[in-house]
């Protein structure tokens, strides 16, 4: 059952990641529509669905079949977990953070440019990065 639960695992892993990366990129295309034009608005269904129906429940069945194996497979006293912990509740944050960004472009309140969505889009890939090596070399083991 392990190995089932860590494909589904993964899998949920690459939806989430497949959002965190589209969403900015709707940002900066979003950032650049006036507001209240038909471009906008279209832009305000696409990252609400995207939200919802991927980028929530991917996160949500990440972190349940994550959590469960860590326990199951007793990672909890490994420091590469430890340190793996630390980017998935950055990613988290970051999550919060285009949560936030998405009600203001819902409310027409975006003050920010295209040029911050742009940077902001790399931040998910540097944490993947970091997550993948941290699950494959499995420093810190001791």
């Amino acid at each position: 059952m392990y190995l089932w639960l860590k494909a589904f695992h993964v899998i949920a892993v690459i939806a989430w990641m497949a959002g965190m990366l589209y969403l900015p990129r709707l940002f900066v295309y979003h950032s650049d529509a006036p507001k209240d034009s038909i471009q906008s608005e279209t832009f305000k269904i696409m990252e609400r669905r995207l939200l919802k129906a991927i980028i929530n429940p991917a996160m949500a069945v990440t972190w349940v079949l994550g959590l469960y194996l860590v326990w199951d497979g007793g990672w909890y006293t490994s420091g590469w977990m430890h340190a793996k912990f630390a980017l998935v509740l950055v990613m988290s944050g970051l999550h919060g953070v285009y949560v936030r960004r998405l009600k203001e472009f819902a409310a027409d309140k975006n003050t920010r440019p295209a040029k911050y969505y742009r940077i902001l889009n790399e931040v998910p890939t540097v944490l993947m990065i970091g997550i993948v090596i941290l699950v494959i070399v499995k420093p810190f083991s001791g």
